[in-house]
């Protein structure tokens, strides 16, 4: 069974050095927030940068003290899962104008000793982006093994790859975009004029006895809805009425999903600043990765291998803007490997299809080994009979029978298709049709690399062998196309 992390909690570091932003204004002092999870190995090297989405925190992980909700990604991180933290090092940070712990509109001005409110600057995903380097830094990181994040924290993990393209092995953006669209920008506005439309606003200066709950709460009931979609409504809504049996002819609440958005505006009223929402999207429209137009200008200096992920059901970032990553990452001769989560969730099953998303950054970050998929294998002796091959082909059910020397070492391969053509040309000697040349595979190696080879030499079962060219097993592409699901390897063009 998969353990949690246990008790964790989050700590925040300052620094005094100013922060200078995209827009050229700077922040002095700034402070993150953060949370680890596992053991940073000597070399440094184990280390995963989780990026939160729009509303989340620090608390990716594990449950702070007194706590019964774990934190927002449980399900992916902690040992036996994708972030295995047995293995690495996750790290993840509340975001640069957020409301959690990070300096951000509500946070104290030291210059006045009263809440930044709109004096706080404007930011970018560059900038949020920027306050974690001198976190990972801080840590003495030279290299992040993987950043990892869906929604805005994809946004944040492709700004990594652009901005600090020779830190970053691997970046995993899921439900995410390079560039925001009109149609996202407008859902933005519509969200941000229904904070600063109510009174209790007053131009961003509020106290916490008075804040614009009416506002905040209609921003999240708008924003709330483009994160599901409307399979996942009908599914757990349907035309219910709320607490009656007949519709009443007014302007009451009386359907199931008007209580529901309700109860979602309500709740984020108590956990969220109406002054981060404003900043915070306006950083997600000024998000544009492209140069001149081109996204393929804006990745051409990145130098990670890429997983992008998308959601079937997702119409706030549609799969076919994950595709634009990843025709832009094709045409710059990077490594990329595409997934499409199928489910109707909508936007949000990026924190809810836990099996799919844990499968499928497992694999990508090589974690999946040959070892943990190849079969056993019947064999056969070189000096043995074409009709002893034909015998335990047949008795065994299979089509690939590796062959084996006196000493125990691989010799070769013989396929049902070489006994085939044994009989039509009558060889009768099993060294006839034996394929000597043969590749392999060794247990610790990667089934990425694994599936790569097979397909671009049109091998359908590779023997696995150890260090003493000894047969341990056998991989297959029925087992393989399996297991690799829907994630293919786009073609260069």
């Amino acid at each position: 069974m998969h353990r949690s992390v246990g008790i964790t909690r989050t700590e925040h570091l300052t620094f005094d050095e100013p922060l200078v932003l995209e827009s050229g204004a700077s922040i002095s002092p700034v402070t993150i927030a953060y949370e680890t999870y596992g053991r940073l190995n000597r070399e440094k090297s184990n280390a995963i940068l989780v990026c939160h989405a729009f509303s989340g925190n620090a608390h990716a992980a594990g449950y702070h003290a007194g706590d019964d909700r774990p934190g927002w990604w449980d399900t992916i991180i902690g040992p036996g899962k994708a972030l295995d933290t047995d293995d690495y090092y996750v790290i993840c940070s509340n975001i640069l104008g957020g409301c959690n712990g990070t300096t951000g509109p509500a946070s104290i001005d030291p210059k006045t000793g009263e809440r930044y409110g709109l004096s706080f600057p404007i930011i970018t995903v560059a900038d949020m982006i920027n306050l974690q380097k001198r976190l990972i830094d801080h840590f003495g990181i030279q290299q992040l093994l993987a950043v990892v994040g869906g929604s805005m924290g994809g946004m944040q993990a492709l700004q990594w790859s652009v901005s600090y393209p020779e830190m970053v092995r691997k970046v995993v953006a899921i439900a995410t975009t390079a560039r925001s669209t009109p149609q996202q920008i407008a859902f933005n506005e519509v969200g941000r004029q229904a904070i600063m439309s109510d009174p209790k606003w007053n131009k961003g200066e509020y106290s916490n006895g008075t804040i614009p709950e009416r506002g905040l709460a209609l921003a999240r009931m708008i924003g709330h809805i483009t994160y599901l979609s409307d399979d996942s409504m009908h599914n757990k809504f349907g035309r219910n009425l709320q607490n009656k049996e007949a519709i009443g002819y007014d302007f009451s609440t009386e359907f199931q999903v008007q209580s529901y958005l309700h109860h979602q505006g309500e709740s984020f009223t108590r956990r969220f600043d109406a002054n981060s929402y404003l900043y915070i999207t306006k950083a997600i429209d000024y998000f544009d990765l492209s140069v001149n137009g081109s996204l393929a200008a804006g990745f051409s200096k990145a130098g990670s291998a890429f997983l992008v992920i998308s959601v079937s059901s997702d119409w706030l970032y549609p799969p076919y803007q994950s595709e634009e990553i990843v025709s832009a990452l094709t045409a710059n001769d990077i490594e990329v490997q595409y997934c499409e989560i199928r489910s109707n969730y909508g936007h949000d099953a990026f924190l809810l299809e836990s099996g799919q998303l844990n499968y499928m950054i497992s694999q990508f970050l090589d974690r999946l080994l040959v070892r943990d998929v190849m079969t056993d294998s019947p064999i056969i002796n070189e000096q043995s009979s074409m009709n002893d091959a034909a015998r335990i082909m047949i008795e065994n059910g299979v089509n690939h029978l590796p062959v084996v020397g006196n000493n125990g070492q691989l010799a070769g391969i013989v396929t049902s298709w070489d006994i085939a053509k044994a009989v039509a040309c009558g060889y009768q000697d099993l060294d006839q049709i034996i394929s000597r040349q043969v590749f392999t595979a060794i247990p610790e190696e990667a089934i990425a690399k694994v599936a790569k080879l097979m397909e671009e030499k049109a091998i359908s079962a590779l023997p696995v062998v150890d260090e003493n060219n000894q047969l341990v097993g056998i991989v297959s592409s029925d087992s393989l196309s399996t297991l690799l699901g829907r994630c293919t390897q786009p073609k260069k063009h």
